[in-house]
């Protein structure tokens, strides 16, 4: 009995290997808008759905880094679903304080732009697996707003 047991758990376990789970890459990020307390990024994510239904997106967690520390992090709960059978391109608002942006005045110097670490979890609901995470990073330099943004 206990073989048999184990046939089991090796045929689901070689079968859930197989399984072919949704993929995503951070595309871009960029300026969005720059308010009296903080300035607002946005991070592009494209995910590609293989599914012939719809998949839930559960959250979206990020943590923004600079200089080795966490300028800002959080989550964003139920941002939609996937397509089915399609590419989907998800926007993850990221909001930095000014105070932080100040903190960093060794990195920004004379090129005025802050170099990042971007790592973003993406949790979506896979029937019968339940939630999966597709773990995301980029690095990069964002361009810090000018006046010309503003205006």
């Amino acid at each position: 009995m206990a073989d048999l047991v184990d046939k089991a758990k090796n045929f689901v376990a070689e079968k859930l290997a197989n399984f072919k789970k949704p993929e995503a890459s951070i595309t871009d990020v960029d300026f969005k808008r720059l308010s009296l307390d903080s300035v607002e990024y946005l991070a592009k994510v494209s995910v590609d759905n293989p599914y012939g239904h719809d998949l839930p997106i559960c959250e979206i967690s990020y943590t923004l880094k600079s200089a080795g520390r966490v300028i800002a992090s959080g989550t964003m709960p139920d941002p939609g679903s996937l397509k089915a059978s399609d590419t989907t391109l998800l926007e993850v608002p990221v909001k930095v304080p000014h105070s932080i942006l100040v903190s960093l005045a060794k990195d920004v110097g004379a090129d005025w732009d802050i170099d990042y670490e971007l790592e973003l979890g993406l949790t979506i609901d896979l029937p019968i697996i339940g939630n999966f995470t597709i773990p995301l990073s980029t690095k990069g330099e964002i361009k810090l707003p000018t006046i010309s943004d503003i205006f």
